[in-house]
This record gives C-alpha cells, sequence and structure tokens, in this order.
C-alpha cells in the first residue's frame, strides 16, 4: 500500500528535483511507487528502493528523504497488515537497529504533519520543537542538542528567507540539521507558500535541488 500523502510527495518532490537538474527524474516516479506499494517486508523495501538510486546515481541528494518517506508509508500503510503490537516486537526493534544510520531529521517533521493533522491544529515551529520533540525535557537533550541551531535562530522566521540561508551557510559541517536547516524554517515561515514565495525560496536556496524537493514533501504532509 501507498499513503496518498506519500504517492503525491514523492511525484512533486521529483518534479522539484528535475527543475534544477538536467536529469528528469519524473521519468521514474513509477519506479518510486512500484517500491512504495510492493507487499514485501520492510527491509526488503528499503533494499528496492536502494536499488532504484543505485540505478539513477542523478538522484543520489534524495535517497535519504526518500528513506523517511518510506518509513512514514510503513508507520501509516504497510503495518495497519501486520499484528497491532508490531512496533513493539524483537523483529521491529532489529530494523531499527539495522537502519540507525539511515534517514534524516525530516523524519520526525513528517511524523509531527501527520499528528497536526489528526489533531487538527496547525503545524509551528514552536510547537514542533516544544511540543513534540520536547525539546524543554531534560530527558530529551539529543534532540535539543540536534536542534539547537534552529531553536537558537527561530526569530529567523520572522525575516526574509534570504537571512535563513545566510545561516544556514555559515552552519558547522558537522551539524545533524545542517542540511535541512533552510527548508525546514523556510517551510515553518509559511506552511503554504504560493508560487512566487517557492521561487523566492529557490533563489535563495544555496541547493536548490535538495531544498525544493524536500519543500515539496512538506507541503504535500501539510
Amino acid at each position: 500500500m501507498i499513503d496518498p500523502k506519500v504517492k503525491s510527495a514523492i511525484a512533486s518532490a521529483l518534479i522539484a528535483f528535475s527543475g534544477y537538474n538536467e536529469f528528469d527524474a519524473t521519468e521514474i516516479t513509477g519506479e518510486f511507487y512500484e517500491v512504495f506499494s510492493s507487499e514485501d517486508d520492510f527491509m526488503t523495501k528499503v533494499e528496492e528502493m536502494d536499488d532504484v538510486f543505485d540505478t539513477y546515481p542523478a538522484v543520489e541528494p534524495l535517497r535519504e528523504v526518500f528513506f523517511d518517506m518510506l518509513m512514514v508509508n510503513f508507520f501509516s500503510a504497510d503495518v495497519k497488515k501486520l499484528e497491532a503490537d508490531y512496533l513493539d516486537s524483537p523483529e521491529w526493534e532489529e530494523i531499527e537497529e539495522d537502519t540507525l544510520d539511515r534517514g534524516t531529521e525530516l523524519l520526525n517533521v513528517l511524523l509531527y504533519l501527520n499528528e497536526c493533522e489528526d489533531e487538527d491544529i496547525e503545524p509551528g515551529l514552536e510547537d514542533y520543537l516544544k511540543e513534540f520533540l520536547l525539546v524543554d525535557e531534560d530527558e530529551f537533550q539529543d534532540e535539543y542538542r540536534i536542534y539547537e541551531p534552529i531553536i537558537a535562530n527561530q526569530i529567523l522566521i520572522e525575516g526574509p528567507v534570504e537571512d535563513i540561508a545566510k545561516v544556514a551557510d555559515i552552519l558547522p559541517e558537522d551539524s545533524e540539521i545542517k542540511e535541512l536547516f533552510y527548508p525546514l524554517m523556510c517551510f515553518f515561515q509559511n506552511t503554504e507558500p504560493a508560487a512566487d514565495i517557492l521561487q523566492m525560496i529557490a533563489d535563495s536556496s544555496a541547493d536548490p535541488e535538495f531544498d525544493m524537493p524536500v519543500m515539496q514533501i512538506l507541503i504535500n504532509f501539510k
């Protein structure tokens, strides 16, 4: 099965990627649909997805954010076919262990956006940080450490995207949120951006072939 939001996000991300790359990634949309909707177990689907990326190295920048979507799709669609307590099983624990080095913080944002939809609330940066990630709680200091650049620069969402881009550019290379800092901040600044705003975001981006697909994924989950 494939979640409708995931399906839409895949298509929109590949369209956005193609706008900033010589490779027309829209031609492989069906291959991703096939992987995401297959009846195979999760780790087999991971291998199948990786095979698509290995076959088309031009889309490599999207590999880990697509892993995030594969995980979200598992939670929202695939898990319905399994036992009710599957996510507490040793099998799932082993999968989590085997995929510790996969994906990005985009997974948490997508889970948050799904929760916002379920609870009928508007997503917001402060709500995401304090109510979803619980960065103010002592037991969640790993999240605080990862998101410290965003926590320290929350005020940027009240200013121009050019300022967000400047801060993104000077973040340390080893920052776990560096790659996502710009698109996440731009999204939380405007969760339903019009075409002209998206163009402005693209124009200020240092890496539009990554940032704009991420924006489209977020917009589709909103």
